[in-house]
């Protein structure tokens, strides 16, 4: 593959690879930016059909923690490791202890969390052996898992999304259809009901689905047709590129507003969503509730400074919707925009803070 051809495509950055032979571990930490300070991120655990593949999603997934961090206000740059899962059988516990002496060799450059694929419990074997890793339990002044925080930024993020485009205050008797009921996509549910909103979902397991069904009173809708339902907002909150050539002609809803990563296929399915009048809540800005939880704990975790962070998801969704009706231009160009302007900045006070000293 050309490896540094994918750098440049992705404006990175930094890439560090570990083997070890005894445990199976093939990690890949690609670190996109740190002008803002120490790289975070999750870790992400998952069989890859290829090398290329796993190293071309720790490079996209790495850029867009930078983009995220910046957005929300973080001190801290973008970083992602992948991990990939071995097809035999193998050592958990050992293999994510060797990981975190990965992590421990790069002395803070990068910090860890949990994402798709790994757990609190693998947090906390890396915890054992490094302090660069957040999402590890309260008892060792964590904050456990960041999925409800991330699906309370979401919930924000979609009710700023329903002011603008529909002029609602709130969410009752709004239809959200939520693909995907995982971790986040289940405590979406449960925030939206708690709103009164009206939700439908699909996922690929059918017993997530029937939970939410269960508990909330969703609608259960096949996984080829969610995107093609009557509502409001379309949340997807699964795997990455559902915006894509096919999903988006079908899409009858207003809003695109969910927890899931690169959402775009490519860049130019967010011009789509705009030329089809389609409000979309780019990804990295609305689902940042996670990463303002765990960034909390590499200074000393408290919960209340965690969630005023989180809530402010509204204003940073508002402001791009706002940005983007008054200028023409599409949400995802103008969400990258706010975050170059904020990197600049950055990099010029360093130029001049480098010259005084010289």
């Amino acid at each position: 593959m050309d490896l540094f051809g994918h750098l440049s495509a992705y404006d990175f950055g930094e890439v560090h690879f570990k083997h070890d032979k005894a445990s199976g571990l093939k990690a890949i930490v690609a670190v996109h930016d740190s002008r803002l300070g120490p790289a975070l991120g999750g870790c992400r655990f998952l069989p890859y059909d290829s090398d290329e593949d796993a190293i071309i999603d720790a490079l996209r997934l790495a850029r867009g923690m930078t983009y995220k961090a910046a957005l929300a206000g973080l001190p801290h740059g973008g970083g992602k490791s992948v991990l990939i899962r071995p097809k035999q059988h193998f050592d958990r516990v050992a293999m994510f202890r060797a990981f975190g002496n990965f992590i421990e060799d790069l002395r803070g450059h990068y910090i860890t969390a949990e994402d798709s694929g790994t757990s609190l419990e693998d947090m906390e074997v890396i915890r054992t052996v490094t302090k660069h890793v957040t999402g590890v339990g309260p008892a060792h002044g964590g904050s456990g898992d960041p999925s409800p925080f991330t699906a309370l930024g979401v919930r924000r993020g979609i009710e700023a999304s329903v002011k603008y485009r529909m002029k609602r205050d709130s969410l009752d008797g709004i239809h959200v259809a939520v693909q995907g009921v995982g971790h986040v996509g289940y405590h979406l549910c449960k925030e939206l009901h708690a709103q009164g909103a009206k939700i439908s979902v699909a996922d690929i397991d059918p017993l997530k689905a029937e939970r939410a069904q269960r508990e909330f009173g969703a609608v259960i809708v096949p996984l080829e047709q969610i995107f093609e339902i009557e509502c409001d907002v379309i949340a997807p909150c699964a795997l990455g590129s559902a915006l894509n050539d096919t999903s988006i002609p079908r899409i009858k809803a207003r809003i695109v507003a969910g927890a899931a990563n690169n959402q775009l296929a490519q860049p130019r399915h967010g011009d789509d969503l705009h030329a089809r009048g389609i409000l979309y809540a780019p990804d990295y800005a609305i689902n940042a509730g996670g990463l303002c939880n765990v960034a909390q704990e590499v200074i000393g975790y408290d919960a209340e400074k965690a969630r005023d962070k989180t809530m402010k998801i509204f204003d940073t969704i508002f402001e791009i919707s706002d940005r983007s009706e008054k200028t023409g231009t599409p949400t995802y160009r103008v969400a990258d925009q706010l975050v170059e302007e904020k990197l600049a900045k950055i990099s010029k006070s360093g130029v001049r803070a480098a010259a005084a000293q010289s």
